[in-house]
């Protein structure tokens, strides 16, 4: 069973929760890490490898750049690399980072194949850390609360369904969720489903998940022809999704539905600032990178790292706290740095972001 489905906290808590002790030897010491002034071989080295490029922009455009930004600034070198969406490019790059050689690495699972990469690394002493997602054989799991994600995901469609004056226990509502073999597609469905059966909701229809808006656009296609055309509300895992859905809501004509979603992007801001999407839950990357730096910069200095919250086998959670943004907090995420003005304030979109106080 992957260690994504369950979750239990030592102490629940949104904040980031890493605390760094003084050397103590023992498993996440790393094998042989490096002072914090020396950054010069393998010890000093971090590997990262990212998923792709399709399921969220967030990858090159913010990962990237956080991660190296602080693992350069604390004088270590960085490899960090991208599997494109390919199980047999992840392995392959594991092994060419391997065998030049890491002092820690920092992984985001594709579809499993970080657990393979982490037994390699775990045999040569070398600590991971799953970034974002959850897997079997991490020492260390960064990201943020996604129980608490998947709790605001549900809120948004509720307060979606109120704002339509539609009462929960009558709605119709569809379940659109995110890949099974990504670890956060369970809690995300299952912090949501916490809220929405607590109201009354039970799915209408719930096709499998995945994170892609093509998929997602044509599962939730015919799961509206299914139900004869009527929806009241959809959670949708991730803005990706939520744009597959609303791209067949807006053929369809169908306004006011309560609509999900998560990561903040381009296109999910967007939706919001028109009225297509409820809501967003954003994930400040440079929060959830700065929290796996710090634990990458312990474990390459030989330091040993603490948390409070951890899964249910076990492994250390170092959780960060997300932010549902609605049309009146889109301008935050701006001033965050996290979208550009010029890319959601399209022509199209200019007169919303007048309305709303988004501004360069």
């Amino acid at each position: 069973m992957k260690k994504s489905s369950l979750l239990t906290l030592a102490a629940f808590s949104g904040a980031v929760a890493v605390a760094l002790t003084g050397c103590a030897g023992g498993s996440t010491d790393g094998g042989g890490a490096t002072d914090g002034g020396d950054a010069a071989g393998d010890a000093g080295r971090a590997c990262v490898i990212l998923p792709d490029a399709a399921s969220s922009p967030r990858w090159e455009n913010f990962d990237r750049k956080y991660l190296q930004e602080g693992l350069e600034g604390a004088g270590f070198q960085v490899d960090i690399q991208n599997a494109q969406g390919d199980v047999n490019q992840y392995s392959t790059i594991a092994d060419q980072q391997l065998t030049q050689g890491c002092g820690v690495m920092l992984l985001v699972d594709y579809q499993g194949a970080a657990e393979a990469v982490a037994e390699k690394a775990t045999a040569q002493g070398i600590p991971v850390i799953a970034y974002d997602r959850p897997f079997a054989g991490a020492d260390y799991y960064v990201s943020f609360d996604n129980m608490e994600v998947g709790r605001l995901q549900g809120q948004t469609v509720l307060n979606g369904l109120e704002a339509a004056g539609v009462d929960p226990a009558e709605a119709t509502v569809v379940y659109i969720g995110g890949d099974p073999t990504d670890g956060n597609a369970a809690m995300f469905h299952d912090g949501a489903d916490e809220v929405l059966s607590e109201a009354g909701i039970t799915p209408a229809a719930e096709p499998p998940g995945a994170w892609d808006q093509a998929v997602s656009q044509t599962n939730f296609e015919q799961a509206l022809t299914s139900l004869g055309g009527q929806v009241d509300g959809v959670w949708a895992a991730n803005d990706t999704n939520a744009a597959g859905v609303i791209q067949v809501l807006q053929t369809n004509n169908l306004e006011g539905v309560a609509v999900s979603g998560q990561d903040a992007n381009i296109a999910g801001l967007q939706n919001i600032l028109l009225g297509w999407q409820t809501a967003t839950v954003y994930k400040p990357v440079a929060d959830e990178a700065a929290a796996a730096v710090e634990v990458a910069i312990a474990l390459l200095n030989g330091e040993s790292v603490s948390t409070d919250a951890e899964l249910e086998d076990g492994t250390p959670y170092i959780q960060v706290t997300p932010v549902l943004v609605g049309p009146d907090e889109v301008k935050d995420v701006i001033a965050a740095g996290d979208a550009a003005y010029d890319d959601v304030c399209t022509p199209e979109v200019m007169a919303a972001c007048e309305e709303f106080g988004v501004t360069p």
